[in-house]
């Protein structure tokens, strides 16, 4: 302050100076006298002004920070006992399960489909198979053989390929795979459009009012990069014909590609938990869940009656399950029926992707929240799941606690060593969460710690996209389709598929300054003697600077 100050005393001394000499005359040594006085009492005031800063700053952190760091704390726990409430009865639901042996071929009618004597196979039901894509170059040749190769009677199968490609190679490319398969009397058809309105759910939309689609009863959808197994359908369907009251069957996802980077095999622990317990729990005690946008059968009526596909946020496949549920209709998850397809292995992709899982789960929670409310169709027990465990907790309150609490919260507490944030919440609960999800894929449980860290990397993105839907911000609806490489990855063709990208390309700021922050804390927490906390500091501090580095995925 006071090196601050003297250009502006020389100035004010020169003056005083000029002044006296005009009036009084030169005198040396009273001016040098009374500049020296002068200059001894602005450096006083100076050091007074940094006490009354200091004390201010003091005050401050004592009635205003402290309190509010305190409350934040609070919401932390009480937002930690309620992930870890959901956590654990959802793992109590399944344990009964397995111990029940409780199959879904048990819990509803189900009996293998059969050519009649007299009519062949005139009693199986009419089934569409649509497969939705956009410049899907190095998968669609995939889906579009899995889908052909299904077991089901080719009269009574009607297979449609959504394309809504705008490369003209892509287009043409799917147009020869097409006309391969006509040739060995398959009934597929492509169906395309002039405009990308309503991006997946408009084309899914657009294809359902085709004529030839009135005759079908039901329809199974399959992303591009999905493969199901040639008895999809006749494991799937007799649940629908058998049951009236059936609505959805949905199947579990597995990955061609989990082991081909450390990022692919954190996606495979996460998406693993989702099915086997997420999804598996919501069928067995509420006959409701999530559908996933594909591996999917929908009764076409059900899907008629809740208003059909609908394109006001980028989950278009939640919002169809969440008013088909909302109808009284039930869904039904096959735990044992996999349908294999592609993680994206690019770590840029899986953002896009979790920027849209988060963002439009929230957006529909806002949207959705009065509706599901007021309905008077289904029971108020299964409407409280809806919002309370479906949205509030899996969608909203996991994202936030993940990143806010120990990626915010933990590493400031350094800061306030007065406030005692009680271990239980950063030790015992989180341990068991982890342990709940590492369940699902005991073969990754090694990797426990780097998929810890990882999660809560992405919990950032999470609770960003969760953020910008529940308040409606400018991406709320951005649509980015993720980014697949098929066979690339197979035949090491990586390098001609993507091109390489510069350091500075590569790296994510945000990552990066999350990461410096958390270093900072732990630096500081060092020096103050926080011994236990800085090593996970360090390490959660590492994570960030590798992912914002760009050192993650192929």
């Amino acid at each position: 302050m006071s090196l601050f100050l003297k250009p502006f005393l020389f100035l004010y001394d020169s003056t005083l100076s000029l002044l006296l000499l005009l009036f009084n005359g030169w005198s040396l040594e009273d001016t040098a006298a009374a500049g020296h006085e002068r200059l001894e009492a602005d450096n006083n005031a100076a050091n007074s002004d940094w006490m009354r800063i200091l004390l201010l700053c003091r005050k401050t952190r004592r009635l205003v920070l402290l309190p509010i760091f305190k409350g934040l704390v609070v919401m932390c726990l009480v937002l930690s006992i309620i992930v870890f409430i959901e956590s654990f009865y959802m793992n109590i639901v399944i344990i009964f399960v397995k111990l029940l042996r409780r199959k879904p071929e048990e819990v509803y009618k189900w009996e293998a489909m059969q050519d009649d004597v007299e009519n062949g196979p005139q009693n199986y039901p009419m089934v569409l198979v649509q497969i939705p894509m956009y410049n899907e170059k190095e998968v669609f040749q995939l889906s579009i053989a899995a889908v052909c190769s299904l077991s089901w009677p080719s009269s009574r199968l009607v297979v449609q390929v959504v394309d809504d490609s705008t490369d003209p190679v892509v287009r043409e490319g799917v147009d020869i795979e097409i006309a391969k398969w006509q040739s060995q009397g398959i009934n597929i058809r492509c169906e395309r459009r002039d405009n990308r309105n309503g991006y997946k759910a408009g084309a899914m939309k657009e294809a359902l009012t085709h004529n030839y689609v009135k005759q079908c009863d039901f329809v199974a959808v399959f992303d591009a990069d999905f493969q199901p197994e040639p008895d999809y359908l006749t494991r799937t369907i007799p649940f629908l014909v058998h049951n009236p009251e059936v609505a959805l069957v949905q199947a579990r996802w597995i990955f061609v590609n989990a082991n081909k980077c450390l990022m692919t095999r954190m996606q495979e622990m996460s998406l693993n938990y989702h099915f086997k317990v997420e999804q598996e729990s919501g069928s067995t005690r509420h006959a409701f869940f999530g559908f996933n946008g594909t591996a999917g059968v929908w009764r076409i009526s059900a899907v008629e009656e809740a208003g059909g596909w609908k394109s006001r946020t980028t989950v278009e496949d939640m919002d169809l399950a969440v008013r088909v549920g909302l109808h009284g209709w039930k869904f039904v998850y096959l735990n044992d029926l996999t349908v294999r397809n592609e993680l994206p292995s690019k770590f840029k992709a899986y953002r896009f992707q979790q920027h849209r899982w988060s963002c439009g789960p929230a957006n529909l929670f806002r949207k959705m929240t009065m509706e599901i409310m007021y309905n008077k169709r289904v029971s108020i027990w299964k409407k409280f799941y809806v919002i309370y465990s479906f949205f509030f907790v899996r969608k909203v309150a996991v994202h936030f606690l993940t990143f806010f609490f120990y990626c915010i919260i933990v590493p400031t507490s350094v800061f306030f060593p007065e406030i005692n944030i009680p271990s239980w919440s950063t030790i015992y609960v989180p341990s068991l969460i982890t342990i709940f999800h590492t369940m699902a894929t005991p073969r990754s449980f090694y990797l426990v710690i780097i998929w810890v860290l990882f999660e809560n990397v992405m919990a950032m993105h999470r609770t960003k996209g969760t953020c910008i839907g529940l308040l409606e911000g400018g991406r709320v609806n951005e649509w980015v389709v993720t980014e697949k490489l098929g066979d690339a990855l197979k035949n090491k063709l990586l390098s001609r598929v993507v091109q390489r990208k510069s350091c500075f390309q590569r790296v994510n700021s945000k990552e990066l300054m999350v990461g410096m922050y958390i270093l900072g804390c732990a630096l500081y927490g060092v020096i103050n003697g926080h011994t236990w906390l800085h090593f996970y500091l360090f390490l959660q501090a590492t994570a960030f600077f590798i992912s914002g580095f760009g050192f993650i995925g192929t």
